[in-house]
């Protein structure tokens, strides 16, 4: 028995799983995807970003504000984008993905997002778990170490998890709410800890910095979408399968940029500010510790809180996408049970580099930073589609088997995911893989170019992905043969 979204609060358990939304159940609104959006990137995380742009672009601070709205906002944008995709078809992302990759082709998609999901959702764990033990460190007097302190690291771990598997778990409506006011009490601590941290700036040097070239200002942007708004696309139709089917394209796509864009644009324009003749901040191997080394000892309590909830109120989204993504893989369960899965994966890779690892936490974030590559030539595809592509079957985006109209060849749309291989292919040749810039793992072969050099592979990627599918016409012709196969039933 499936419940209704109408009926469904706040604490009720969300028992649909990817299967298209009936379109009377539908009664969602753009503003509780701005909450959404905003609550994912409160972050006080993000000051780092803004500090990157300055002490190594060398952007003053009015080109550092202009890089953080084109690339933090306007990447959002791409996931307002796809939100509308979510509105159209009323499933998850990977699941309507599966209307352009073929219900077999589009397993590899699906298995790279999980795995980027899951990879992020470690670390935000294994950051809370570290923020907890500095906490305790300063009230209590224990180890901050974790292997030192291995009961309360076990512990931390199990708070930051089951915190997350409860809004996560419970579903679509919980997050709504836990989303929209946790914003309001920790958007207050971040402004708290933000009016602190201004004092450290250094206003002569802000006001006397000389702007950087428009190549660095390119660069900027290509740097913080790549670390905001990208990581987020494969997930943007989850959230918006409930919206309403009169809410208009823009609002979705406005919904996604300010809801994401106001904060990241502050918080990356006062990690600028920190920045401006001082490269403490953008050098640092762990920010949480560099931003409280700026704050009295008094605020390093409502500080660690502040960070922790950031990573929290990320997390519960990533946790609850990544349980859609896994159902997306055919695993015939509960939706509830796939975000459990998922939670005890997150728990077991947090275990292994807080209490096990010496060195592997710094490749493994290598690892799924690479992922952004596959990532990114799917969102390429994806946004493309959908231009034409105003219809989805609910019933054959259920439907594995050879009866689906997204059966194509063998279960695979070539087209699609001939275009999202060669794409990988390239953006990984402008990529180099290194944990430091003394131990590199792999170097493409045009890595020294100006698009490698500089860090903008993804946007060859992006442009290659979508670029080669419109040429295939893949979406124009196939949305015409999978309507009438549709309507045929």
């Amino acid at each position: 028995m499936t419940t209704s979204n109408a009926a469904q609060g706040a604490g009720q358990l969300e028992t649909r799983g990817i299967e298209p939304v009936p379109e009377n159940e539908c009664n969602g609104h753009p503003l509780q995807l701005f909450w959404v959006w905003f609550a994912a990137n409160i972050s006080i995380l993000g000051l780092p970003l803004g500090a990157t742009l300055v002490a190594f672009r060398g952007l003053s601070i009015g080109q550092a504000i202009i890089v953080a709205i084109l690339g933090a906002a306007g990447s959002f944008a791409v996931v307002g984008v796809i939100s509308i995709a979510g509105r159209r078809g009323r499933a998850p992302s990977l699941t309507l993905s599966r209307a352009i990759f073929g219900v077999r082709g589009n397993i590899g998609p699906t298995i790279v997002s999980l795995m980027s999901r899951l990879g992020w959702e470690t670390v935000n764990t294994t950051t809370a778990a570290f923020v907890l033990l500095s906490l305790c460190s300063i009230l209590f007097g224990t180890a901050v170490e974790a292997k030192n302190s291995p009961g309360l690291t076990l512990l931390f771990i199990a708070i930051f998890v089951l915190m997350t598997l409860t809004v996560s778990g419970l579903g679509h409506a919980t997050l709504l709410v836990i989303q929209k006011w946790a914003t309001y009490i920790f958007g207050a601590l971040n402004v708290i800890v933000g009016g602190f941290l201004i004092a450290h700036i250094d206003w002569a040097a802000v006001f006397n910095a000389t702007p950087a070239p428009l190549s660095a200002m390119i660069i900027g942007v290509g740097t913080m979408a790549a670390g905001t708004g990208i990581g987020w696309a494969n997930a943007g139709a989850d959230m918006s399968r409930y919206q309403h089917g009169s809410v208009k394209a823009t609002r979705l796509v406005a919904s996604a940029a300010f809801g994401a864009g106001i904060p990241l644009v502050l918080l990356i324009t006062l990690g600028g500010l920190l920045s401006v003749g001082n490269d403490h901040l953008a050098s640092a191997t762990d920010p949480i510790i560099a931003i409280r080394e700026l704050l009295p000892t008094w605020m390093a309590v409502p500080y660690l809180i502040t960070a922790f909830g950031g990573l929290l109120l990320s997390n519960n989204l990533s946790v609850y996408s990544a349980g859609l993504t896994t159902l997306t893989l055919g695993l015939k369960i509960k939706r509830v049970h796939a975000v459990f899965v998922d939670i005890v994966a997150i728990f077991a890779g947090s275990i292994y580099f807080m209490l096990i690892a010496d060195s592997f936490y710094g490749p493994f974030i290598t690892f799924i930073s690479m992922l952004a590559v596959p990532i990114t030539a799917w969102v390429g595809i994806f946004v493309v589609d959908l231009i034409h592509r105003h219809y989805y079957s609910a019933k054959d985006l259920m439907d594995v088997s050879p009866r689906s109209a997204y059966w194509y060849r063998g279960g695979v749309e070539w087209r699609a995911l001939g275009a999202w291989a060669l794409a990988i292919v390239l953006g990984f040749s402008f990529t180099t893989v290194a944990t430091t810039p003394e131990n590199v793992l792999f170097k493409g072969f045009l890595s020294d170019s100006w698009f490698g050099h500089n860090g903008l592979g993804w946007i060859v990627t992006f442009v290659v992905a979508g670029g080669l599918y419109a040429l295939l016409g893949g979406s124009r012709d196939r949305r015409i043969v999978t309507k009438e196969a549709a309507h045929a039933r």
